[in-house]
């Protein structure tokens, strides 16, 4: 495939899209997804990428705000100095900026996008997957109540996800998790807790046992290793870890101390596509589960969501759900839809096969600037 010649500009969008209806974790609630869009122009073709930061620092150090302040000084005018790009060439560019993998992923992806679509391929294939279906997965925030948990349980096991992920947290869990079971006892079901828990938690995590779950999701401290491995120990459930693995050697360290059996792939957290590949390839090489975690991204990012999970070692359904759950209207012109039997298919065409709809976009836009060579 040929490289990108030389980049003409970049572009920062910031767009804040209202939520169908309020998400609501251990971290907080959202009732908006603000994100920061990364758009790459080279001869009359346009590559796109999206940040996976929140506006606040409860997920990651990673803001929004520091978001563009990165992009803006550091990663886009690095590309934008280089001649003859690849993908395969950000991470290099990038080394000298420490951490901020929410905005390297963000540049990076929109350089895959730009390559892809320049080249005439899907972004699958620039990436080295295969073409297939998507299983879907949906991922159930806090509720108000127990009976409207219930009600979103069935809403999904009627729309035909293949798996469930209902959020945690201390004082509300093994109660909520119990009336779930009994009333879906053949549900794939997982939880999900945020890190919300300590290891003085450990008798309850382990009476979690009992509910047949898929996995339990980052229950500790997101730095902790150790913990996550004494508990995972005394677990017949898989523990799962999403924000413990940042980075490929968190991947390996995890696997050495038997911390999980399970790892959620956030392309965003690690740093983007090329990142994401490379730990799909050594949980597929060692035994462990991987799938795609998602961040109510736009179109944009669920996009290269899709296309991320067509790489082997994605062996689990992910987080990728119909963008009608979170979006009344999104930016692009293709909405994630799930089939009859609840899979979703890869969007056509060249790079990441959605397109911006350039009206919705000025509409959502709270932030815009274009950065010059």
């Amino acid at each position: 495939m040929n490289p990108v010649p030389r980049l003409e500009a970049a572009e920062i969008h910031v767009v804040r899209l209202p939520l169908v209806s309020p998400f609501t974790t251990s971290f907080g609630t959202q009732t908006h997804k603000e994100a920061v869009l990364v758009c790459l122009r080279s001869d009359g073709t346009t590559g796109w990428g999206e940040s996976t930061a929140m506006p606040d620092p409860f997920y990651s150090y990673e803001t929004n705000t520091t978001v563009c302040q990165v992009l803006r000084l550091y990663l886009l005018p690095v590309l934008l100095a280089a001649t003859d790009l690849t993908p395969m060439d950000a991470p290099h560019l990038f080394r000298r900026v420490r951490g901020h993998p929410m905005a390297k992923a963000a540049a990076e992806n929109a350089l895959w996008d730009l390559w892809a679509r320049r080249n005439d391929v899907p972004l699958f294939a620039a990436l080295g997957g295969m073409a297939r279906r998507i299983p879907s997965g949906i991922s159930i925030g806090l509720q108000d109540s127990p009976e409207r948990l219930l009600a979103a349980v069935a809403d999904a096991c009627a729309a035909g996800y293949h798996r469930v992920k209902i959020k945690i947290k201390r004082g509300q869990d093994e109660a909520l998790v119990r009336e779930v079971r009994r009333s879906f006892p053949a549900l794939p079901l997982m939880v999900d807790a945020n890190a919300d828990y300590t290891p003085a938690d450990f008798p309850l995590l382990q009476r979690l046992d009992d509910f047949n779950l898929m996995m339990m999701e980052q229950p500790l401290a997101e730095g902790d290793l150790f913990q996550h491995a004494r508990l995972q120990a005394r677990l017949r459930t898989p523990v799962c870890l999403d924000e413990s693995i940042g980075t490929l050697s968190d991947a390996e360290a995890a696997h050495a101390l038997g911390s999980c059996r399970v790892i959620n792939i956030k392309q965003g957290r690690v740093g983007g596509l090329q990142a994401a590949r490379a730990i799909a390839a050594f949980g597929l090489g060692h035994g462990l589960d991987v799938w795609s975690g998602g961040m109510l991204e736009t179109g944009i990012g669920r996009a290269v969501n899709l296309h991320l999970q067509t790489l082997p070692g994605f062996s689990l359904p992910g987080d990728t759900s119909a963008t009608a759950r979170y979006f009344g209207e999104d930016i692009v012109d293709r909405p994630v839809e799930l089939d009859a039997d609840g899979f979703i298919g890869i969007p056509p065409g060249p790079g990441s096969g959605v397109a911006i709809v350039p009206d919705r976009l000025r509409r959502f836009c709270v932030g815009h600037e274009v950065i010059t060579p």
